[in-house]
């Protein structure tokens, strides 16, 4: 199904919700809040569930199915029911449906459609420089697919033009890639002989490139605020505060992500290369290299993705004096992002 056909359904599955309770919260978001305090160990298994590649694939029929499920049966509201058909309904929804604004999210960008793509992206990236397509195309590549994920994936609780969200997207694009060539260029230019100044480097420019992604392409939450809610879910407001919060916790997630995905497998193939067995076969260089950068980043993904909730808390009076009177709960909450 294409993505204009997926977006003619993503009405439906908020009006199947809307119409099956008296005031509408989105599921995913009342799944989050329950299991707020939940800790780093049990969001990490939720989200190995979550990153199944086959999320990438469900159908909008099953999406439908469980949405209706969560929004019409009681036992629904309990995230910890053993009942398995709402267990397999809380996984398709949470993995394919954005929590702000009920929509499908598209299937190159859902979560399970990040280590696949990002994985061999990430194993190019990092490869010695011969020549100037060698080195763009690559950065290219991984900072275009990077940029799309967090605007999809990010808070969408405020309003945006698509001309101003795009032009947000091809600065954060540019000036990413800018600073992922940078170290490649050097060494072109350079001819680095250092061997551990010549792997580290590249791996110190994608930390902060991808620090640096998070920011400009979610700049605009931390302008224009995401909405913040009580424990039931309900808006009191917009926040900046609370904008500024989310994207800083997901672009430090993010640094810790690529600088290990892209740290280990250079230390690796470091030691590897003393190996007999490498001076015998040294075209399984690069098959160790990309199977340990496909290791460290499946197991890198679900950590940083745990790293913080997903619904994170601020006290009420750390906010904005016109959200403060919106309600008398000591804690607020706000959608993170992916």
């Amino acid at each position: 199904m294409s993505l204009e056909q997926e977006e003619e359904t993503q009405h439906g599955l908020l009006l199947g919700c809307s119409d099956a309770v008296p005031a509408f919260i989105e599921p995913n978001v009342r799944f989050w809040i329950t299991t707020v305090r939940q800790s780093f160990i049990r969001r990490f298994l939720q989200w190995t569930e979550l990153l199944d590649p086959t999320n990438v694939f469900i159908s909008v029929e099953s999406i439908e199915n469980s949405r209706h499920l969560l929004c019409t049966n009681e036992d629904a509201s309990n995230p910890a029911s053993e009942d398995q058909r709402i267990q397999e309904a809380w996984k398709r929804s949470l993995a394919t449906v954005h929590p702000d604004s009920s929509n499908l999210i598209p299937k190159l960008f859902r979560p399970a459609a990040f280590l696949p793509f990002m994985a061999p992206t990430v194993f190019l990236s990092m490869m010695p420089p011969k020549g100037i397509k060698s080195v763009i195309l690559p950065q290219v590549f991984l900072y275009t697919y990077m940029t799309t994920f967090n605007s999809i994936n990010g808070n969408r609780s405020y309003t945006c033009k698509p001309l101003e969200r795009s032009l947000l997207m091809a600065e954060a694009i540019a000036a990413s890639t800018f600073l992922g060539v940078v170290p490649h260029f050097i060494q072109i230019k350079y001819g680095l002989t250092n061997p551990w100044i010549k792997r580290l480097l590249p791996v110190v420019f994608l930390v902060q490139a991808s620090g640096i992604n998070v920011y400009m392409s979610r700049n605009i939450e931390s302008i224009k605020g995401i909405a913040v809610m009580d424990k039931e879910g309900n808006v009191l407001g917009h926040s900046t505060i609370a904008g500024t919060k989310a994207v800083r916790e997901t672009a430090v997630s993010r640094t810790v992500l690529f600088g290990t995905s892209a740290l280990i497998p250079e230390i690796f193939t470091y030691f590897f290369k003393r190996t007999q067995f490498f001076l015998k076969n040294p075209g399984s260089l690069w098959i160790l290299k990309l199977s340990c950068t496909f290791l460290t980043m499946g197991l890198m993904v679900p950590v940083s993705f745990s790293v913080f909730p997903q619904i994170g808390q601020i006290q009420c009076r750390s906010h904005e004096e016109k959200i403060q009177p919106s309600t008398e709960e000591t804690e607020i909450f706000y959608h993170r992002g992916v």
